[in-house]
């Protein structure tokens, strides 16, 4: 009876060592990044990303608490070791990758624009010569305009969020934000804001990924680069971006 006893406290200490009682997971996530991350008019949290994350978890067997912090605390959150990973539009480069992001396969490509008022004559970069222009932190979009301002000579403000910059263009307090291109159309499209993306103006982009910062967590990348690339495969995939994107 005791080596019984003795046997599964062993294989029950196994397990938990190997992880198998380790199949859930917090992951963090952006709030106002449509149509990737969103809440809907139920109050539901929707988009891409949802839905991905959603479809690789039970092609892969495993759980996870989908946490909407912001992009800074996103981030910061999974630094800290208080979440598994992140999934918010994170374009893969190669800076972020030496700073100690661990990036899952592409699971979309996207381009960054420049957006402007809508009866504006902004026409090209170098019609901002001497203007502001708002840019969120941290994101593909702020790297995109600093890597043309001094060549066009405009100064930079930094915005928290999208919303709060694209008020700042409406307002008048900027003439132009850069954004990626996705999330700018079908924003300007479905809340019929007054803004327009400069036609010509889109970089070449690259491509989001899923993201962790600690090698521990390498499980969970290989396990969504394998479901990734089995709801490519079944179809599931092009009908979660024909959802969105029509």
């Amino acid at each position: 009876m005791k080596k019984f006893i003795a046997a599964v406290l062993a294989m029950t200490l196994c397990l938990c060592a190997c992880g198998a009682l380790a199949d859930h997971f917090v992951i963090a996530t952006d709030t106002v990044f449509k149509p990737f991350e969103y809440t809907d008019m139920n109050g539901n949290f929707v988009g891409i990303d949802v839905d991905i994350l959603a479809a690789i978890a039970e092609d892969q067997g495993f759980t996870y608490d989908l946490n909407s912090l912001g992009w800074d605390a996103a981030i910061a959150a999974c630094q800290a070791g208080q979440a598994n990973g992140m999934i918010a539009g994170a374009s893969i480069t190669d800076a972020r990758k030496e700073s100690g992001w661990i990036f899952s396969d592409g699971y979309y490509n996207a381009t960054q624009c420049m957006t402007v008022l809508a009866n504006s004559k902004i026409a090209s970069f170098a019609d901002l010569a001497g203007k502001p222009v708002a840019v969120k932190t941290g994101t593909q979009g702020a790297t995109y305009a600093e890597s043309l301002k001094d060549a066009n000579g405009f100064t930079i403000t930094y915005f928290e969020d999208s919303p709060t910059m694209y008020q700042a263009v409406m307002g008048g307090q900027c003439v132009a934000c850069f954004e990626d291109t996705p999330i700018m159309a079908a924003t300007i499209k479905e809340n019929g804001l007054p803004l327009k993306v400069v036609e010509g103006s889109e970089n070449e982009g690259s491509p989001y990924g899923f993201a962790i910062f600690n090698a521990d967590n390498q499980n969970l990348i290989d396990m969504f680069n394998a479901g990734l690339a089995n709801i490519k495969a079944n179809g599931k995939y092009d009908e979660i971006l024909a959802k969105y994107l029509n």
